[in-house]
């Protein structure tokens, strides 16, 4: 559960939203988004804007069947590659989502892909995937990029849970599974944070199940840098300090193994 209030998150949904709008403002459409290879600008707009449109049908329609892919493609609600037509529809489309949002109420029953869950589930992946295609589109503008250390950290715990879950670390056929003696992750965002292990994640996988926790300890590998640093290094974007913002020590192959594992919901 998110410290952060439903009623937060659906502010941040504008906020993210209009973040994002103002980045882009003026920037080409047609430009190249290195974090997402294959995409230009105009596409991650697309795809923005998409996921709020299909968030804000699941959430309306209260879904309760399998979940309609909100955070897959969604590029079908828009062809213009307008600047402004983009700006106007994202807007259009965050506000009706938090209209949606806000009459549903955060214990409005919405299915996910992970099972049943709430509006409030889906507000949170919202603002966080949000927040990211911010990052990609700042890279693409070639504008300066940082977020709210509440956000940031809320983002990194909703990412410790998404790989603790049983299909992010199960072995299957193919590929080995990440659980085993002496694998262990410790995250350390550098920095201010609320309290004094707020902004520390250690990752526990040498038991059945993945585990994850807010802690100071030692581990088979270590990850320190500045906290925004730390979120973008995790969904595998360039960071704002460049390759000497983040230090890594120890086990690489296994923190390598993880990221690729932990993240495939979430990209």
């Amino acid at each position: 559960m998110s410290p952060l209030s439903f009623d937060r998150f659906c502010a941040e949904v504008l906020a993210q939203t209009g973040l994002l709008r103002s980045c882009v403002k003026g920037a080409d459409t047609r430009a190249p988004v290195p974090s997402c290879p294959g995409w230009n600008l105009g596409r991650l707009l697309r795809h923005v804007g998409g996921t709020h449109r299909r968030v804000e049908e699941a959430v309306r329609t209260r879904v309760t069947e399998s979940a309609p892919g909100p955070l897959r493609d969604g590029v079908s609600g828009c062809t213009d590659e307008n600047g402004e037509v983009l700006d106007a529809w994202l807007a259009d489309g965050a506000a009706r989502l938090v209209r949606t949002l806000r009459e549903a109420g955060p214990c409005a029953e919405v299915r996910t892909a992970a099972g049943s869950q709430s509006a409030a589930f889906w507000v949170r992946r919202t603002v966080h995937e949000t927040a990211i295609h911010r990052a990609d589109a700042a890279l693409a503008a070639r504008a300066g990029f940082d977020l709210d250390e509440e956000l940031a950290l809320d983002a990194l715990d909703e990412w410790m849970t998404f790989a603790s879950l049983p299909e992010a670390v199960d072995a299957a056929p193919g590929r080995p599974s990440l659980l085993g003696p002496g694998r262990t992750l410790h995250f350390h965002a550098t920095g201010p944070a609320p309290d004094a292990t707020a902004g520390e994640w250690l990752v526990d996988l040498t038991g059945d199940t993945a585990r994850w926790r807010h802690a100071h300890a030692r581990a088979a590998v270590a990850v320190r840098g500045p906290l925004t640093d730390l979120l973008l290094f995790v969904h595998r974007r360039p960071t704002p300090s460049g390759s000497g913002g983040i230090e890594i020590l120890g086990d690489e192959p296994l923190l390598d193994l993880w990221l690729e594992r932990s993240g495939s919901r979430l990209r």
